[in-house]
């Protein structure tokens, strides 16, 4: 629960490359003053997560610092920011200050070990504090995307995980698990994948909209890696990120960022 309390009151924050982050703020006539990170439930769902940092005096102005440690890894999802004056106080809604992401913008050139760990303090769309994270056993970080009148071109690179033999680039048919489309690419990379994906190989019939989703298999039989966009200082990519909608086979096509920064094809019947 939130207050109207803190209509002005913003915290600054910096991350570092090892997923810390470091929030600073001046709470008034706060006596034991906390930073409350409370995981964001889906939709008519209860609150079941939420990690609490003690905010200590720093420096001689009335600031206080909260330091969020690389671990314990937080959940993947988005973990909205609060303050709590003292424990018996209602949770009152933080802004966000000064940003400092620096650090952040060169992340995808760092190799990450498994389990893949990622923090990006943001903005949400009402204007609050929040920080985006990703956890997951391997990842994909995608890169730059080729896209022309007759395929696409995905570029990734794997962390947490590396090709060996059957290694494929792998589109599965969203809400159909059965409908898939694999490309395979040479393993002698280690952790590079390119691969051209034609347009005429993804166009399905529909009513309406179906969606693909892009994997990597590292490997014959082992279990598909997501191809997203994660390790830089961007939170939110689907509506930064628009590439152009092409045609094939009676369809249109388009790639794009999911709202959780993966990447996906979009078909659609041509109208």
């Amino acid at each position: 629960m939130s207050t109207g309390r803190t209509a002005g009151l913003r915290a600054d924050c910096t991350a570092d490359s090892e997923g810390r982050i470091t929030f600073r703020l001046r709470p008034p006539s706060a006596a034991r003053p906390r930073l409350v990170l409370a995981l964001r439930p889906k939709q008519g769902r209860p609150e079941e997560k939420s990690h609490t940092l003690d905010l200590e005096p720093w420096g001689d102005a009335g600031e206080f610092r909260a330091v969020l440690a690389p671990a314990p890894r937080l959940a993947e999802g988005r973990w909205d920011a609060y303050l709590l004056r003292d424990p018996d106080a209602a949770r009152e809604r933080l802004r966000p200050g000064l940003r400092d992401l620096r650090a952040l913008v060169d992340g995808a050139e760092r190799d990450r070990t498994s389990p893949v760990a990622v923090r990006v303090p943001y903005a949400t769309k009402d204007g609050f504090l929040a920080v985006r994270t990703w956890l997951r056993t391997a990842h994909a970080e995608a890169g730059p995307l080729d896209v022309t009148g007759t395929a696409m071109t995905v570029r990734a690179r794997l962390h947490g995980a590396e090709l060996s033999e059957g290694a494929a680039v792998v589109l599965r048919l969203r809400g159909d698990k059965g409908t898939v489309r694999s490309f395979p690419v040479e393993p002698s990379s280690g952790r590079a994948v390119s691969r051209a994906v034609a347009w005429a190989d993804l166009a399905v019939e529909a009513a309406g909209p179906r969606f693909w989703d892009a994997f990597v298999r590292p490997a014959a039989g082992a279990p598909l890696i997501r191809i997203g966009r994660i390790l830089d200082d961007v939170a939110d990519r689907k509506h930064v990120f628009v590439y152009p909608r092409v045609t094939a086979e009676g369809a249109a096509l388009r790639p794009y960022f999911t709202v959780d920064n993966d990447l996906a094809v979009e078909v659609d019947a041509l109208r």
